[in-house]
């Protein structure tokens, strides 16, 4: 995730308030105007001056960058710089920021070397751009790889608790969680995104499943979906694997019927995967088929193939690691 500041000089208020309202960490603006902008919001505002832009026209140039970011000072290169020169400084500091006028200049710092610029400065020549520059570098935690399982067993599994993730964000249909009993091997359960005569949709919910479940987190990593709380932020994923994240607002865990579905993945070189995922048993809880449209668990039947993600086993408080392990 990146950090997006707007630089906003000469200074513009319909500007500064589509950023504040686009979602940015910060602002850049003339001194004369940093008390006025950091009464409007909680985030960080900078004045021009202490953050100066740079532009990179010589090696020189690229050298007193260096020189500036080693003493820990703030500054921004300015529209125009190279790749080359931004690879070198990335390979000294780790607080790099380059100005940008579009989204596609956005995903290029932000790709420089795999790991990208720290901060991508938008400039007033990109405001029209800043809210999908803001989605895409703040939200989007690029493409994970999904695969078609068959499911070889739906049976009932008494009672249990049960987590509904309520997030901040409205989801659509084919987009949810990752979850399963084993880091290994963990389902896409649809958000409710679907109504009947009985029940309403509510996009923004994921009912995960039991407790005890792994839930798949952004930055590779994994947490127990009973840790979820508010605040929390999550890993949602649709059909074709494009992710990105989405805000706990509210976990609510009640006991509840339950199912246990299980399903199998054969790989091209004959070796199956298996994995299980216990689901709350109701007509709005809906994994996802491979053209992204939900099944519900209700519905669901030995032979039916839904979108999972397979994995190595092996974490330790969330994290990978490299370890010989089983998990059903």
């Amino acid at each position: 995730m990146k950090n997006v500041l707007f630089r906003c000089v000469p200074y513009d208020k319909g500007a500064v308030t589509l950023a504040l309202e686009s979602g940015v960490d910060g602002l850049v603006v003339p001194a004369e105007y940093v008390d006025s902008v950091a009464s409007l919001a909680r985030c960080s505002v900078v004045a021009d001056e202490e953050m100066p832009c740079i532009l990179l026209k010589a090696k020189s140039d690229e050298e007193q960058v260096a020189a500036m970011l080693k003493q820990g000072k703030n500054v921004i290169l300015a529209r125009g710089w190279e790749i080359i020169p931004v690879e070198n400084l990335l390979a000294e500091s780790d607080n790099v920021a380059a100005e940008v006028a579009s989204l596609e200049e956005a995903r290029l710092a932000a790709g420089i070397l795999e790991r990208g610029v720290t901060t991508v400065v938008v400039n007033a020549d990109g405001v029209a751009d800043l809210k999908e520059i803001v989605k895409e570098l703040k939200l989007s935690q690029g493409r994970i790889d999904l695969m078609p399982a068959t499911v070889t067993q739906v049976q009932s599994a008494g009672l249990g608790h049960r987590v509904c993730v309520d997030t901040m964000s409205l989801m659509r249909t084919g987009q949810g969680m990752l979850v399963g009993n084993s880091s290994a091997f963990t389902f896409l359960i649809n958000a409710e995104t679907e109504h009947n005569e009985y029940v309403a949709a509510r996009p923004f919910r994921v009912n995960a499943g039991a407790v005890h479940a792994y839930a798949v987190m952004p930055g590779d990593r994994t947490t127990y979906l009973e840790e979820l709380g508010a605040g929390t932020e999550v890993l949602v994923v649709d059909h074709t694997g494009e992710t990105g994240i989405a805000t706990v607002g509210r976990v609510k865990v009640e006991v509840r019927p339950m199912l246990l579905v299980r399903a199998r993945v054969q790989g091209p070189d004959g070796n199956c995967a298996e994995g299980a995922v216990f689901l709350q048993n109701a007509e709005t809880i809906r994994l996802v088929r491979p053209d992204g449209s939900a099944v519900s668990v209700v519905s669901l039947k030995e032979g039916d193939e839904i979108m999972v993600r397979t994995d190595v086993a092996g974490r330790h408080f969330g994290m990978r690691i490299t370890e010989d392990i089983r998990e059903d």
